[in-house]
């Protein structure tokens, strides 16, 4: 996926010499990528069948950062306080969250099915959902009708996901109508943490969010990048690293 969003086409040969593995190995990613939609196979190779910018789907990210996303949510697990109200935003990331809070007792809105289902038989979880409608493939709850639900509700922490992070074009994400629930959610919430691994920082999403400054903390891997760390301490935002 890192090859594919630097050129519209791998070979096969080339990726197995880059991560010494066999080409075998190769083929059979490439395949599953394209079981998915993300590439066409062709002789040698792979051509990606994402538009510049697009969002991978969602099967293909949760396989990528898989330890890192694991010790971020440990991370945003551990600055939770028992009683706190907690939106969670969707995606890879937050699911791992969602995993990690299970035991906790908290006062949790999900913004995705995936959260929903991980915390529908947590113990000690008071689970709250919003109306909405469902985005395919993703599953995140989207529209007015979710919108209007965060903004009748006051939290202690917003835990919110992104596609992009950076200096200069703050907090983005690919889709419009996530753009407007994630903005939702930054204004009802006391505190926003963002939770990210460190390869979001090299990319920006088609709809802004908003600036570094909205932010309180920034949960992420220790591969973050030395400039964008500086320029998240300048923003005034509490930088966690594990």
């Amino acid at each position: 996926m890192s090859a594919l969003r630097v050129s519209d086409t791998v070979s096969v040969a080339e990726l197995a010499v880059e991560h010494a593995v066999s080409e075998m190995t190769i083929r059979r990613d490439l395949d599953e990528l394209a079981q998915q939609g993300v590439v066409r196979r062709v002789r040698g190779g792979a051509v990606s069948l994402l538009l510049r910018g697009e969002e991978p789907p969602f099967g293909v990210r949760e396989r990528e950062a898989v330890e890192a996303k694991r010790r971020i949510a440990a991370e945003v697990a551990s600055l939770l306080s028992d009683g706190e109200a907690v939106l969670l935003d969707g995606g890879t990331t937050n699911l791992e969250i969602a995993r990690a809070i299970r035991d906790r007792r908290l006062t949790v809105l999900p913004l995705s099915l995936q959260a929903a289902h991980e915390l529908g038989t947590a113990p000690r979880v008071r689970l709250v959902l919003p109306g909405g409608e469902v985005r395919p493939g993703e599953l995140n709850l989207i529209g007015p009708l979710t919108e209007n639900a965060i903004r009748s509700l006051r939290f202690d922490t917003a835990v919110i996901g992104c596609c992009g992070l950076s200096a200069e074009h703050g907090l983005t994400a690919h889709d419009l109508s996530d753009v407007a629930v994630k903005q939702a959610a930054i204004s009802s919430a006391r505190r926003v943490v963002v939770a990210t691994d460190s390869g979001k920082f090299s990319r920006t999403a088609f709809g802004a969010v908003c600036p570094l400054d909205r932010l309180d903390m920034v949960v992420t891997d220790t591969a973050l990048p030395p400039a964008e760390h500086d320029a998240l301490i300048a923003a005034g935002v509490i930088v966690r690293t594990v």
